[in-house]
């Protein structure tokens, strides 16, 4: 079992990744302000009323860890990575992800990103969206923001995304893009954030042939990109605070049901393992997309991971003693008492949301949480 002190901080045993199920009242006043009839503070109103509830119904879970379900955002990344300066949305262009699930294909695509002038830090990203939560969560509660990892600013795009006229040479995006980073998540300690997650796609992608093939197509070293993504995240997580802890989270897409990418972590869990200067890992197990447990031999013995074994793609309860024969088995390739227990992904990674019912997705948690006492106590 861990120390008392270690069992009180992030990442917990029963813990989630992030964004939740938005409301049918946010979602009504989402379109309200989409068409102009309500002006923005009043969004934020009702953005606050379903803050203040959903951090409600993640205490009475059982959760320690709080989220703001990211009921202020469209999507879980673009909407942090357009408030870097230099980047700029290309009018008239988007960038197209293609997801699938058992029945059909979809397709995801928010306007395309230009690095149009140097990356850098003109405002502190999701501050008052951060202290909001801060201020709401209950004593015993702590407090957790998401935000992307560095090296979707990179993935999304593409080197296609960089004008060269800005960035001759690609070092100086990546020393700036680190700077930009590091100086985000210094200032979000600053306003007392002791829990912040890099959400990352990209190194999970990576582990897909068919990803690999697709990046270097369009010009990237496929074979060695995730050791470059490795490099920015410890960029950018370079001299945090004491009392900052960090996790990242990999997954092979989350829109509606649907996945983009499948396979194991092989291809880059003995670097990423052993050189991500993280506190955890949260990792999508729930499927065989995601491979069997054996990389998790990499993980280091001062590290956590988080497995996300409870599906956010449907509503289906999943049983407990599955839940802990799956622990005992990965278990086998790392200590217990190094393991925690998540959904896969989140429940809402884009306003849409997956086909779930907000008492299902409830169900899923309270089951995380009842699963991790009986296991870890």
């Amino acid at each position: 079992m861990r120390s008392e002190p270690l069992f009180r901080e992030p990442p917990f045993r029963a813990d989630h990744v992030g964004s939740l199920l938005r409301p049918a009242e946010l979602l009504r006043a989402r379109d309200d302000f989409g068409r102009g009839t309500i002006t923005v503070a009043e969004l934020r109103d009702v953005e606050d009323a379903a803050i203040r509830e959903v951090v409600r119904a993640q205490r009475d879970a059982g959760l320690r860890s709080a989220t703001d379900g990211e009921f202020r955002r469209a999507s879980w990344h673009m909407d942090f990575i357009y408030r870097l300066g230099g980047v700029t949305q290309a009018t008239g262009e988007h960038i197209t992800v293609r997801f699938r699930n058992d029945q059909e294909e979809l397709e995801f695509a928010p306007p395309a990103m230009r690095v149009a002038e140097p990356i850098r830090l003109t405002e502190t990203i999701f501050a008052d969206d951060f202290t909001f939560l801060r201020d709401t969560v209950e004593p015993g509660q702590t407090a957790k923001l998401t935000i992307p990892s560095p090296n979707m600013v990179h993935y999304r795009g593409g080197p296609a995304s960089i004008d060269p006229g800005v960035y001759p040479d690609l070092e100086d995006f990546w020393t700036d893009l680190a700077a930009a980073y590091n100086e985000e998540v210094l200032r979000l300690a600053e306003l007392g954030c002791r829990y912040l997650q890099f959400d990352d796609t990209s190194l999970a992608y990576l582990n897909d042939p068919v990803q690999r093939a697709e990046i270097a197509a369009r010009g990237d070293d496929a074979d060695h990109l995730h050791l470059r993504y490795i490099k920015q995240i410890n960029a950018a997580l370079a001299n945090r605070p004491r009392g900052l802890r960090v996790t990242t989270h990999m997954c092979r897409g989350n829109f509606r049901s649907s996945w983009a990418a499948e396979g194991g972590y092989d291809f880059v869990a003995e670097a990423l393992f052993g050189e991500l200067a993280v506190d955890g890992f949260f990792l999508e197990f729930d499927d065989e997309r995601s491979g069997g447990f054996e990389p998790l031999r990499f993980v280091p013995k001062d590290k956590y991971v988080v497995l996300g074994l409870v599906t956010t793609k449907n509503g289906a309860l999943e049983s407990k003693d599955d839940l802990k024969r799956r622990i005992e088995e990965a278990s086998k390739f790392i200590d217990v008492d190094q393991l925690c227990l998540s959904p896969q992904c989140g429940f809402s990674s884009t306003v849409e949301g997956n086909t779930l019912t907000h008492e299902e997705q409830f169900a899923k948690i309270r089951l995380i949480v009842e699963t991790a006492q009986e296991v870890w106590g």
